[in-house]
């Protein structure tokens, strides 16, 4: 990549690959990416990869080795978990700014989810292992990525929490239904 990734989109082309286009051109921004300095965005530059994807394509499988994160410029994605004792569910949906893949980061051997496009997907991707050896190298930048990073995950419990309520009540249901 030539120019800075705060200042990138990831546009399809007219022959279908994927071209670069400054982010001033649009108002698109990633969030992960803002208020951090320019010497820390060309610290991250040379280390992200673009990655997109077709609709319906699965990203990663939960148990497949955790290897990168994945920043989404375009497209949504749906997080699936499968429990042992029950039906897959949906966690949640992801957009354009949002993360995924973040057990690359934290140091997991394997991702804990499925990950399926919904629609076109664009993304960034960094190795977690790259990412994990630049924070220990710059801590500031460290320090301001794993902030981002917490910032950019947490409010997904509440979505897991509602659809694990829901399949608990609707499996309650179906028992009073069964015993009567």
């Amino acid at each position: 990549m030539s120019a800075l990734l705060g200042n990138l989109l990831l546009e399809n082309s007219v022959a279908g690959g994927i071209r670069c286009r400054r982010m001033s051109d649009v108002d698109l921004k990633i969030p992960f990416l803002k208020n951090l300095t320019s010497e820390q965005l060309k610290l991250l530059d040379p280390l992200f990869e673009t990655f997109s994807a077709p609709a319906g394509t699965t990203v990663f499988k939960r148990g497949d080795k955790a290897v990168y994160l994945y920043l989404i410029v375009r497209g949504t994605v749906g997080i699936q978990y499968k429990p042992y004792d029950g039906p897959k569910i949906t966690l949640t949906h992801l957009r354009a700014g949002d993360v995924f893949g973040w057990s690359s980061v934290v140091g997991n051997a394997t991702y804990t989810s499925d990950v399926v496009s919904k629609t076109y997907l664009d993304t960034l991707r960094i190795r977690g292992r790259d990412l994990r050896q630049l924070c220990l190298d710059h801590p500031e930048l460290g320090r301001a990525i794993l902030e981002k990073l917490a910032e950019a995950v947490s409010p997904r419990w509440k979505d897991a929490k509602d659809q694990i309520h829901k399949i608990l009540q609707s499996n309650m249901n179906r028992k009073e239904q069964d015993s009567s």
